[in-house]
């Protein structure tokens, strides 16, 4: 039970960070999940699940107050499913130990990533949204692979390339639903098809359920936090999180750390 209040306490802090910046909540969940010793594969089916519950409850949140640009949404989805399937199948059939220092080695650079928008880097002055199906692409493949992504890719990317920075979080929040799904059901055909041996999910059935509530309470409010919260503290803060928990189970896979 107390895992269940420690992972509701996550989900809260991660859909909220998540809300306002469009990003950062399978990052920060699947981070933890790592350093709790939950495998890799385990860690993204199970932080994907979750995020099916706070993506549709986020979506709903950004469609309410118009935040979503639609001609940006359609491409940003088609491409974050497909690129999400093919991680997820790569995922499935890596042994966790093997890939677990490839995907610290990503949160860093997600982190570092993060931070460098957060300085406030000069932005060009327009996205050319034909890149925006193979930007889902890589966003999808990356969430899949690292258990989130989809919003420090996407969504950097997209604010980074002059996308107008409320639009550009609205959307990309509301198109994770969709990515997240196929991803998700990607993860059980790999389990149904024996590829995937599934980590023993139910043992981790009190980390998801509290990924779930916590993000639930604090997903309604992701539009609204958007328009309200200063972005560029939040960027901060998510940059330093994400760096700080990857340096530290980089040390515990070093050896050096408890």
């Amino acid at each position: 039970m107390e895992t269940f209040f420690i992972f509701l306490l996550v989900g809260v802090l991660a859909q909220a960070v998540d809300g306002a910046l469009g990003m950062a909540y399978g990052v920060i969940a699947n981070t933890v999940l790592l350093a709790f010793g939950v495998p890799p594969a385990t860690a993204s089916a199970s932080v994907h699940v979750a995020k099916i519950f706070t993506g549709a409850a986020s979506g709903g949140s950004h469609l309410y107050h118009r935040n979503v640009q639609w001609s940006l949404f359609w491409p940003l989805t088609a491409g974050g499913v497909v690129g999400g399937i093919v991680g997820a199948y790569v995922l499935t059939g890596v042994d966790g130990d093997i890939i677990k220092p490839f995907i610290l080695s990503y949160l860093l650079l997600i982190g570092v990533w993060v931070l460098y928008r957060a300085f406030g880097a000069r932005r060009p002055k327009g996205f050319n949204e034909r890149y925006s199906s193979p930007l889902g692409v890589v966003g999808g493949f990356l969430d899949a692979i690292g258990g989130g992504g989809w919003g420090p890719v996407v969504t950097s990317t997209l604010v980074g390339a002059g996308a107008e920075p409320r639009r550009a979080i609205g959307t990309v929040n509301t198109a994770e639903l969709f990515v997240t799904t196929a991803i998700s059901v990607a993860f059980l055909a790999a389990l149904l098809t024996g590829r995937w041996a599934g980590g023993a999910l139910q043992d981790h059935a009190w980390a998801v359920g509290g990924l779930v509530v916590g993000g639930l309470m604090a997903a309604p409010f992701a539009g609204w936090i958007t328009k309200i919260v200063p972005a560029r503290t939040l960027t901060f803060l998510v940059g330093g999180l994400i760096i700080a928990l990857a340096l530290y189970q980089g040390l515990q896979l070093a050896g050096i750390a408890p």
